[in-house]
């Protein structure tokens, strides 16, 4: 049958601005997959004059950037123009109807329309087809895949304490590996700390476009270049902004405590490549091994220190230049520098092993888990 002539079909619309708030007057408010948890959304703005609602209970689906997500209305709510709300009629249980539509998310995806961003129209939702077996069929369907779910997910658990127990010896290798190296000397003693370039709308007009890095693109001794933007930049700029292979690079701020002070080693793979002032820079003077000051930065002992710098009397953690240059590091010469690389490195890779495994298996789960979903819905489960 056609979505329309089964369920209710309520299309969100935005209400003004002004009746948003965060203080819990009103009905809560969800605007697109933002919101969305598992199963329901976290309620974070309420609306004082709702517009479209959306009941407990009902699906909810985003149709717009990105196009296929769905949750459950936890309560009656009200619904922005990036959700469509969809209520089953008698002929259908909402878990099934649930099921269907993340076993069809990504084709549903596929139907979007638009250049800056995917949407589908009320048009395709409503003339979207779903099979409509009996109740009894249906309640089956449901337990079936729910038994298979539980299964999965069971295995899932056991996988992500895997990687849980797989950080905490990371961290003791970390540990074990500067233990008795009591010889702290200031960070800018190794290394130049720098900032970077700011921002701002005057460097569209710039003729010069170099490649820069920024927060999104430095983690936790990985770099994610898979979308390194450019930057207008004055030729005085470039030297002093310029990285070379072996700097170490550090976020200033991400929002998050757990987040800032993400450290990377620079591995040269776009040359030339500039970074932001969110990344701050240490240029290696030759009397440490990056890699060594790197291991020492992500241990627990690093990260400890990192925090006590970056935090501050209102709450709030930041990092800058200054900060950074006090941070100490122990000192012991190249030789045992290297020895304390290689122990590291040889300890670790074991671990990677393993959490490539992991890693690997998790993917796993998530085809297995649409791999049952289209089996259910083709009849064939």
């Amino acid at each position: 049958m056609k979505l329309k002539d089964c369920c209710t079909i309520i299309a969100g619309q935005s209400p003004e601005s002004k009746h948003y708030n965060t203080e819990g007057n009103g009905l809560p408010f969800f605007q697109g997959k933002a919101d969305f948890g598992e199963l329901y959304p976290t309620i974070r703005v309420y609306c004082s004059k709702p517009t479209k609602l959306a009941e407990k209970g009902d699906i909810l689906l985003s149709v717009r950037a990105p196009v296929g997500p769905t949750n459950l209305a936890p309560c009656t709510v009200c619904i922005g123009r990036g959700l469509t709300a969809i209520r089953p009629s008698s002929q259908l249980l909402t878990k099934y109807v649930l099921l269907f539509f993340r076993y069809f998310e990504a084709q549903l995806a596929s139907k979007g329309t638009g250049t800056t961003f995917k949407a589908i129209t009320q048009d395709v939702v409503k003339n979207l087809e779903i099979p409509v077996p009996p109740l009894t069929e249906q309640e089956r369907i449901v337990a079936r895949i729910e038994e298979l779910f539980s299964q999965l997910d069971a295995g899932v658990e056991t996988l992500k304490k895997t990687k849980a127990q797989l950080a905490v010896y990371r961290q003791a290798v970390y540990s074990e590996a500067f233990s008795g190296l009591a010889a702290d000397r200031r960070i800018t003693d190794f290394f130049t700390i720098s900032g970077g370039l700011t921002k701002n709308s005057k460097r569209e007009s710039f003729p010069l476009k170099i490649q820069y890095l920024r927060v999104a693109n430095v983690y936790y001794d990985h770099l994610d270049l898979g979308n390194v933007k450019l930057i207008g930049v004055r030729e005085s700029e470039i030297a002093d902004k310029l990285l070379k292979k072996d700097d170490l690079l550090f976020v200033e701020g991400n929002g998050s405590k757990e987040q800032i002070g993400r450290v990377a080693l620079w591995d040269g793979s776009i040359d030339p490549c500039l970074h932001q002032n969110h990344i701050i820079k240490g240029r290696p003077n030759g009397t440490m091994l990056p890699k060594y000051a790197l291991y020492y930065l992500i241990s627990g002992q690093g990260r400890n220190q990192i925090m006590r710098v970056a935090s501050s009397t209102s709450g709030l953690y930041t990092l800058s230049t200054g900060k950074i240059g006090n941070l100490l590091i122990p000192f012991c010469d190249k030789n045992k520098q290297q020895s304390i690389i290689a122990c590291i490195e040889e300890r670790l890779s074991v671990c990677d092993s393993i959490e490539q495994t992991v890693d690997a298996a998790l993917q796993q789960a998530d085809a297995m888990r649409q791999s049952i979903l289209k089996e259910a819905f083709e009849g064939r489960l």
